[in-house]
């Protein structure tokens, strides 16, 4: 189990380190995430170690929850002055998700079926 972790941290590290030095605008997270997926697609398998991490932090992802419940208790007032703000931007992101994915999938679909 520590091998994954470790194996997770280095790609984490890596996409920092890409991050950092070529590309700023991306964050580094994210940069590890898109390399750890290349490495699981040329592997071609799943390695255990790594299997393994996924799945303990997998069983334990409702305390992720936590911090973010807090923040919107401790900003309750700066929420509740802004309510219609907040509630008017998640309706249009949600509609434009809604529309783009809605949109994406169509386009896919119908290029599968000409085929």
């Amino acid at each position: 189990m520590i091998s994954g972790l470790v194996k997770l941290f280095l790609f984490q590290a890596l996409g920092e380190l890409v991050s950092n030095f070529l590309i700023p605008f991306i964050p580094g997270p994210v940069i590890g995430l898109v390399l750890l997926l290349l490495f699981l697609l040329l592997a071609r398998r799943l390695p255990s170690d790594i299997d393994g991490v996924g799945s303990a932090i997998l069983q334990h992802l409702g305390l992720l929850f936590i911090p973010a419940s807090v923040g919107v208790l401790l900003y309750l007032p700066i929420l509740k002055a802004n309510a219609w703000a907040v509630v008017g931007t998640l309706l249009i992101s949600v509609v434009a998700t809604i529309t783009v994915t809605g949109g994406l999938l169509k386009l896919f679909a119908g290029e599968k079926r000409e085929s």
